[in-house]
């Protein structure tokens, strides 16, 4: 499954539809029956909800979502009876916590399960899959605002053919994550054959990201200064001058307006290389993202001659197994610094990446910003590798032929992000970063030795440490 703007998913024309939720009124009287809710917001989630309060510019959405195929006709009630089925199974989208502007304190309301109706406002057949694309962005953009509820929409796109119809849709990161979107097609697939009469959908029990708020703040309550997850953090951020990590190769300078970022999506290994990247990493005695850090570092000490590689990576949360298929945002981040200068081989570089994911899991059961709070100081990530393998994920082996696809919205801030996603058809790797003529020279450079190293392994189950390379003076600098 690539991760992607939705301006590269493959559209095609047809009969657009929208989904929206609303609070249910079942007796007619226009009485929508919220409850106050006293439990807390997670940590992330509230930083995200403060965030979008005070960001009104370009850039405010910040959203993650999917697009797949179902094959047959629309069946517009069984759709509907579908989402409402899939809502009531996710407290997280029945409940909406507003934010008070001036205080920035949170309060929060949320609709029992019955309490969600879904409206669809149909569109007509719209003849190209650009104008598709167009008012599916538009569509999201305007209605995944955390400070609104619903945060989050779906739309249908039917065939003329009545062969299938494209199912999309996206929500706020305050209520969803990376595993989220990954296992969203397989239920509303699954819910959706059962409502029309088949088999049943047979998806596991879920738990509430509401309860895990809870759970999360009772357990941060009491994180002191001499914390072993504090001081890893207090430490990365004197390593780099207050602030956390950044790319190691130039970006180029801010632009003075806000544009949106570029982006890219490459296969990097097929199934079977992946594999045998696998095998060559669990023969040193390391995981599959050791390995790739190891890469990564090499990358850096080739084209900027860095004795160490550093940057920040996310690590879900979900150790509930009630957790395991829950809609919500179930992510923590570990900061990941190992020395690259030294190593005497690429098992040697492996290991010290192995003991850094290894610090980094532990780091990311603490809140980040709850650790901020102890240090009395805040950063934001400037340079994330996230690693999933999510071959295993249901119907994982069905992406291809359901076109399923990862989204996120546009982004405008002036940082790297890298995905690497291990999936059925390989090794994808995806990444945003600063609209710049030097930035997207140098984050292509960096990614395509990327490639090189791991094929590298590959093909000879290591890869040479300590060599300069020739790509170090192609590196794009500011004049």
């Amino acid at each position: 499954m690539e991760f992607t703007e939705l301006v590269d998913y493959p559209s095609t024309p047809g009969v657009l539809t929208e989904w929206l939720p609303v609070p249910a009124d079942p007796d007619g009287t226009g009485t929508e029956n919220w409850f106050a809710d006293p439990r807390p917001s997670s940590f992330v989630q509230a930083a995200r909800l403060r965030e979008a309060a005070d960001h009104t510019g370009p850039g405010k959405e910040s959203w993650l979502g999917t697009a797949f195929e179902i094959s047959g006709r629309l069946d517009e009630a069984a759709f509907e009876r579908t989402l409402k089925v899939w809502i009531d199974r996710h407290e997280a989208l029945r409940s909406h916590a507003a934010v008070n502007r001036d205080s920035g304190t949170l309060t929060r309301q949320t609709l029992d399960e019955g309490q969600v109706a879904v409206r669809s406002l149909c569109h007509g057949h719209v003849a190209s899959a650009a104008e598709v694309l167009d008012r599916v962005q538009s569509l999201f953009d305007r209605a995944t605002s955390p400070l609104s509820w619903p945060a989050y929409a779906f739309a249908t796109v039917a065939a003329p053919d009545e062969r299938s119809f494209t199912v999309y849709f996206a929500a706020d990161h305050a209520i969803i994550d990376g595993l989220t979107i990954v296992l969203i097609s397989n239920a509303i697939a699954a819910l959706y054959r059962e409502q029309r009469g088949g088999q049943q959908a047979g998806l596991i029990p879920v738990g509430s990201y509401l309860d895990y708020g809870v759970r999360e703040r009772e357990d941060a309550a009491d994180l002191g200064d001499d914390d072993p997850v504090v001081r890893a953090w207090r430490h990365a951020l004197d390593r780099n001058d207050g602030h956390l990590p950044r790319f190691p190769l130039e970006l180029g300078d801010r632009p003075a307006e806000a544009v949106p970022q570029g982006s890219l999506s490459t296969w990097v290994l097929d199934p079977d290389s992946a594999d045998a990247f696998g095998v060559a990493c669990r023969k040193v005695g390391h995981s599959f993202f050791a390995g790739a850090l190891a890469c990564l570092g090499l990358v850096g000490a080739e084209l900027t001659d860095a004795d160490r590689f550093e940057t920040v990576t996310p690590m879900h949360t979900r150790h509930d197994p009630y957790a395991a298929s829950s809609v919500g945002w179930y992510v923590g981040v570990g900061p990941i610094g190992f020395d690259v200068r030294g190593a005497r081989s690429f098992t040697e570089l492996a290991g010290r990446a192995a003991e850094q994911v290894t610090a980094a899991k532990v780091c990311s059961r603490v809140p980040f910003d709850r650790v901020c709070e102890v240090l009395g100081r805040g950063a934001r990530p400037r340079f994330v590798v996230s690693y999933m393998d999510i071959r295993f994920a249901p119907s994982a082996s069905r992406w291809r032929e359901w076109k399923a696809r990862a989204l996120r919205s546009k982004q405008y801030s002036h940082d790297v992000y890298i995905w690497i996603n291990r999936t059925p058809e390989g090794v994808n790797i995806a990444a945003r970063y600063p609209d710049t003529d030097i930035a997207t020279d140098n984050v292509n450079r960096y990614l395509d030795r990327l490639r090189t190293l791991m094929e590298e392994v590959v093909r000879t189950g290591s890869c040479r440490v300590g060599e300069p390379s020739e790509s170090r003076s192609k590196v794009i600098t500011a004049q």
